[in-house]
């Protein structure tokens, strides 16, 4: 059996969502509960740590926010994290302890674990990226099928989310090469490497190797 609930793809202790994701077994079943736990849990944080801004929208004191970039709640910003030039907060979204959102990258519906870089131009849509997972410059989660149906994991005969958007799902450590596609509901398995300038779709094992979609290895 491959290896996709929560437990098995993410280290929850590295995220201030861990009461969210004990409630599901599989990442995809609290996309549709991101905002409303994002609303209950910033009304607890401490003021001596995280202020709010605007409408639900909590920013730690620590973490560095560039004038330019633009945060729609509901939104949490995480202690240490870095939110660069014109980058783009759609709502909904957790951004990990020392977690990096870059140039021109946009999130909408997403949790970031702590340490997770989507520095340069990516876009992360109902998606979940695992602690120090990393997408290099240009690779984006695509989070809806051409033909609107309803997102499957693993394939036609793989599990049925019942959401119509469902982007990736990214274990801890995992490695995205430049400019890659995430299509809908592709799910990463921990410590994997996505080689650049790749379609990535299904289920890809921990600790592989992503060359193409005939050549997937094992990590020596």
């Amino acid at each position: 059996m491959k290896k996709i609930t929560i437990k098995d793809l993410y280290s929850l202790e590295e995220t201030i969502a861990v009461k969210l994701l004990e409630q599901a077994e599989y990442p995809w079943e609290v996309l549709p509960k991101i905002g409303e736990f994002i609303e209950e849990l910033g009304n607890t944080l401490p003021e001596e740590k995280y202020e709010k801004r605007g409408d639900n929208v909590w920013i730690a004191k620590s973490a560095k926010v560039f004038p330019s970039a633009y945060i729609a709640g509901p939104a949490i910003i995480d202690e240490e994290a870095e939110i660069r030039h014109c980058a783009f907060i759609r709502g909904n979204a957790i951004v990990g302890k020392k977690a990096v959102v870059g140039n021109s990258t946009e999130l909408k519906n997403v949790l970031l674990f702590n340490e997770v870089q989507v520095p340069h131009y990516n876009y992360v849509g109902d998606s979940i990226l695992g602690y120090k997972a990393h997408m290099g410059a240009g690779s984006i989660t695509s989070n809806v099928k051409s033909d609107k149906t309803l997102v499957r994991v693993g394939g036609k005969e793989g599990m049925e989310t019942g959401l119509k958007k469902v982007g990736a799902m990214l274990a801890d450590h995992v490695e995205v090469g430049c400019n890659s596609v995430l299509n809908p509901g592709t799910v990463v398995g921990k410590g994997s490497q996505i080689y650049p300038v790749s379609c990535v779709r299904g289920i890809i094992p921990e600790d592989s190797i992503y060359k193409n979609p005939k050549e997937i290895v094992k990590k020596h």
